[in-house]
């Protein structure tokens, strides 16, 4: 009777809350592979350019058959695996010192936010935002965006000198469907002057992530603030009005990232903040 040889199947491995990203990617001459099996290690033996041959040998967990390349070429990859809780370190340490993003980043720089970004909304505890409201409600601050207020918008809202900006607050308010924007601003020449821009929206339901946002009214209070805004309040409307739809990406107990129509990205931090 002729002898069936059975290899065990291999067990797939676990799966932890880890998040993996290809670092490193190399390709190789196609190697000409043996195996041990009897050790259960791997050998390899490459040939160099210049006539000597390159022998390594790599431990393996299970028996294995021979592994050869295709197309002359091997492909090479080496993870770098982060948690959850990682990389939000990471995110809040690279957005230290940007004031928002709001005056602009190096590129390196915003490119940087957005590969975490684009990790954390990988793992997304709450896929379905808008069937989950609770997580969202509330007041968030805003800790980057890419709107950016540049040049000439700049300098004729006053904020080169005379005029910073000081807490963006969102308050999410479920019962009503609404949001309120708040942006506050010192105004140094007036006996350091505070005062704040309210904008006030409508939200609806649009998707299981995504919300479609109405302008209702917006406000600066106190007049004297109004009046330094008055002659350019459009452009400061053009910023910070939210009218279109958002995609809420990300939102967890404490952080909630967000992408709108027009291709901008927030992160927001809920605050302890409870009077407006």
């Amino acid at each position: 009777m002729a002898a069936k040889l059975v290899h065990s199947p291999i067990p797939a491995p676990s799966v932890g809350p880890r998040m993996c990203i290809i670092t490193n990617l190399m390709r190789t001459p196609r190697p000409f592979s043996t195996t041990d099996t009897s050790n259960k290690k791997n050998t390899r033996i490459k040939q160099h350019p210049n006539g000597f041959r390159l022998i390594s040998t790599i431990k393996v967990a299970e028996q294995t058959s021979t592994v050869v390349g295709d197309d002359d070429e091997e492909t090479t990859e080496s993870q770098n695996c982060k948690t959850l809780a990682q990389v939000k370190a990471e995110l809040y340490d690279t957005l230290q010192g940007i004031n928002r993003g709001i005056f602009g980043v190096p590129t390196e720089k915003k490119m940087e936010i957005e590969n975490l970004v684009k990790l954390l909304e990988s793992q997304n505890p709450t896929p379905d935002p808008t069937q989950n409201l609770e997580k969202v409600a509330g007041c968030w601050e805003l800790l980057y965006s890419t709107i950016r207020i540049l040049g000439s918008r700049r300098t004729k809202l006053g904020l080169r000198d005379f005029i910073s900006l000081a807490d963006f607050l969102q308050i999410i308010d479920v019962a009503e469907s609404k949001a309120v924007n708040v942006i506050k601003f010192n105004a140094r020449g007036l006996s350091l002057l505070n005062g704040r821009l309210t904008i006030e929206a409508a939200f609806k339901v649009a998707s299981k992530s995504r919300v479609d946002i109405s302008y209702r009214n917006s406000t600066i209070t106190p007049d004297q603030l109004m009046n330094l805004f008055r002659k350019n309040y459009d452009i400061l409307l053009g910023i910070f009005n939210p009218e279109g739809w958002l995609e809420i990406t990300y939102v967890d107990d404490m952080l909630r990232i967000g992408r709108d129509d027009k291709g901008n990205i927030f992160i927001l931090e809920r605050s302890k903040e409870d009077n407006l």
